[in-house]
């Protein structure tokens, strides 16, 4: 999903969604939700492990009152897409990986749960202005981020994207939980331990993080070029990609392809 030519991505959730309402509020018992955990079960039942992430974003938008839902790695501090509910909600995390601001990049650092429930105003607007801005143009006015892993450590984040304002609460923030419980025991078995290292490192998931590849190889020939660090080297990116209207994702692949260089010279 590219942006808009005013810098916005995308033009919204296609289709008519299940629920648009606001989150439900404590002790909403509403009769039309399906029992979460019989129907995370269901939903994960006979998939191929690198369908899990997919499978689980679409339970999402089933169980919970959103429009959309992805669920990204961690590679190196960069959310690295592996599965979405659909094409906008993976444009979604993409412009949050671009912008590197927002519920994801805030949850993953802080190992904490992250809720912007009303980007058209309010403290979300003032954290992350950019971000708010961008999420609304393209129609969400609310995210939900919820770390995955523990309490120490952050393997991956699930984002939930909401087109009203509203709190992510009870029933529904205990769904939220189970998915991304769910989530976490799926992405750990598919990561495996580098044994030189000492980290854990994304497999490829059935190639669903093949072209995340590309964004670290353009961070090092970054550094190369500019003789940076790779934090600097990963923010000329993201700048370089905003100020085009494109995602990181599209200009670390012009820059591997040598369309693109970063000279000492650019501002």
């Amino acid at each position: 999903m590219r942006p808009r030519d005013d810098g916005a991505y995308a033009d919204g959730f296609d289709g008519p969604q299940q629920d648009r309402r606001p989150a439900s509020a404590p002790g909403d018992t509403a009769p039309h939700r399906a029992d979460p955990a019989q129907a995370l079960a269901e939903a994960v039942r006979g998939a191929a492990p690198e369908a899990l992430p997919r499978r689980l974003c679409a339970a999402a938008v089933e169980l919970l009152p959103v429009a959309g839902a992805s669920v990204s790695l961690l590679s190196e501090g960069l959310p690295v897409l592996v599965g979405a509910s659909d094409d906008h909600a993976a444009g979604m995390a993409e412009m949050e990986a671009t912008l590197g601001e927002g519920p994801c990049a805030c949850a993953a650092e802080t190992t904490a749960p992250v809720f912007a429930d009303d980007l058209t105003g309010g403290p979300a607007v003032a954290r992350w202005p950019v971000y708010a801005q961008q999420a609304t143009a393209a129609g969400v006015r609310a995210a939900y981020s919820l770390p995955l892993g523990d309490t120490t450590v952050c393997v991956g984040t699930l984002d939930l994207y909401g087109t009203d304002p509203g709190e992510l609460a009870g029933p529904d923030l205990h769904t939220a939980r189970l998915l991304a419980s769910a989530l976490t025991t799926a992405l750990t078995s598919l990561l495996r331990d580098d044994a030189e290292t000492g980290r854990s490192d994304p497999v490829r998931l059935g190639g669903l993080t093949t072209e995340h590849s590309e964004i670290q190889q353009a961070i090092g020939m970054i550094m190369a070029q500019l003789g940076v660090d790779a934090g600097e080297a990963l923010a000329r990116l993201r700048g370089h990609a905003f100020a085009c209207g494109r995602t990181a994702l599209e200009v670390a692949h012009e820059v591997v392809g040598h369309h693109t260089r970063f000279d000492r010279d650019r501002p």
